[in-house]
């Protein structure tokens, strides 16, 4: 027999006491040991998310956020050090480097010569921002961006950097960001999941995993939902030959009866999830080929986010994209763009990658901007750490290679919230340790909540005995960067 069949015959004492939980004197309890998870419990309508409505007035309703897998090199993008000009070739000093872990592809090297960035860089902008040339689309919109110059993370290798850098923890298993927003703060947009992935087709680079998208111990509806470009944007989504919407409306009631039967006898959330689940699938039928069918942007919109727009599951393509889904209520959009892993080669590597991004991401600021969704919207642009400013194996005339880096890197933000034509700290003159005003990871997922209407320590949620959140035990909102 199934064991959901012989449940009661096995009921023990453990048993009844979890089911009567949902009692008024267990709900007051729960209230008391975790408030948050006791909100989500008592609400009626799980698409407003636990809080119900956010801790205190949020400066910007979305998140869009361009992640560049494999570390942009922050020494030739936008930290400009006119210094290394006069050190290029000579070792790099012990008392800089001091006793910082290397990787085991730079631990073996014998020499550390630094290297100048061979890109020109300008002052652009009322702000002054210094940018390189290859990046001269975002350098026109400088004015819009606050760079953060002074990032640092515990993380020295990919997975374990871009997996804290999304879910807090150098370990898998957490919910990301993504993940908490959903379920903080639910959906604008009921036909259309609050939390969305875009990864850039045919890019070769770092793995992703699914579980930088996932939702960890959250319930499973709040993992993100990758939308690919082609034929078929959601794995699954379109009806079988031969089975209609009305035919499927039919399965997903009947489905509904009978797995609501199961979390009777069984009161398991995650059957709750799985009908919402099928429910959402059913309703994105409709609204998703809406939101990708592109037929009614004008030329225009293609001539400000290039030709590349025009191709499904490019990084352009997907730019465009994430502001469609921002128009449509989608609350986090998560573009994953491949590539910036530069160990070797790194000259004309990074040519490549900056590309196939600027033009586009310059392109959402000003799209968002025009349409007047950049002041409630905060864009993001980064990588999971910087490189080194020495070369990795041997430095050439026209070749290098630039190491992981974890002490020190850039991003930017943009939009509601953030200061504008902003720069936020500072890196030594050699652009190795920072100097002032360091910005850890959960710094930076605290401003994120923070900017959302979220204090990062009272958004929790308790398993396996302790509660958990984004930012874990520390971190501390980023007063220097809010307007």
């Amino acid at each position: 027999m199934h064991e959901c069949c012989n449940y009661d015959e096995r009921y023990t004492r453990r048993d009844f006491l979890t089911r009567t939980t949902l009692g008024l004197g267990a709900a007051t309890l729960a209230s008391l040991i975790n408030p948050v998870s006791a909100i989500a419990r008592m609400g009626d309508d799980p698409d407003r998310g636990v809080l119900g409505q956010p801790h205190f007035l949020p400066k910007v309703r979305r998140v869009i956020y361009l992640l560049q897998s494999g570390a942009p090199s922050q020494l030739d993008l936008f930290d400009y050090k006119p210094s290394l000009a006069r050190y290029h070739g000579q070792e790099l000093p012990v008392s800089v480097r001091g006793m910082q872990r290397l990787t085991g592809m730079t631990a073996g090297q014998k020499n550390f010569p630094m290297v100048r960035s061979p890109f020109a860089f300008a002052q652009r902008g009322d702000s002054g921002s210094w940018v390189s040339e290859l990046m001269p689309y975002t350098a026109q919109v400088v004015d819009e961006l606050c760079f953060i110059r002074s990032m640092h993370t515990d993380a020295i290798n990919h997975d374990p950097a871009i997996t804290f850098l999304q879910s807090g923890s150098q370990q898998p298993g957490r919910p990301s960001m993504g993940s908490w927003l959903s379920w903080g703060l639910g959906s604008d947009n009921a036909n259309l999941p609050s939390f969305v992935v875009l990864v850039t087709k045919d890019k070769m680079g770092q793995p992703l995993y699914s579980r930088l998208w996932g939702n960890g111990f959250l319930p499973s509806r709040h993992q993100g939902m990758q939308f690919r470009g082609g034929k078929d944007p959601v794995l699954y989504l379109t009806n079988p030959p031969g089975v209609n919407n009305s035919d499927r409306a039919r399965h997903i009631a009947y489905l509904r009866k009978l797995q609501e039967l199961q979390l009777d006898k069984l009161q398991d959330p995650e059957i709750e999830a799985k009908i919402a689940q099928y429910e959402m699938a059913f309703r994105m039928q409709t609204s998703v080929p809406e939101v990708m069918d592109l037929s009614d942007e004008p030329e225009s919109t293609y001539e400000l986010y290039g030709e590349d727009a025009r191709n499904p599951g490019t990084f352009a393509a997907n730019c465009l994209l994430a502001r469609r889904l921002t128009e449509k209520g989608v609350r986090f959009v998560q573009l994953y763009h491949q590539g910036w892993d530069h160990h070797g080669g790194l000259p004309a590597a990074i040519r490549t990658q900056c590309r196939e991004t600027d033009q586009a991401s310059a392109a959402l600021i000003r799209d968002l901007k025009q349409r007047g969704m950049l002041d409630d919207t905060l864009v993001i642009w980064g990588g999971e750490f910087g490189r080194t400013v020495y070369s990795q194996g041997k430095l050439t005339e026209t070749s290098f290679g630039r190491d992981h880096h974890p002490r020190c890197f850039t991003l930017w933000m943009a939009g509601g919230g953030v200061r504008k034509g902003f720069t936020y700290g500072e890196t030594d003159e050699l652009g190795y340790n920072v100097v002032r005003d360091p910005v850890h990871i959960h710094d930076f997922q605290a401003t994120v909540l923070h900017l959302l209407g979220i204090d990062h320590e009272r958004l929790t949620f308790r398993h396996q005995g302790r509660r958990y959140r984004l930012t874990d035990v520390h971190g501390n909102v980023v007063q220097g960067v809010l307007a």
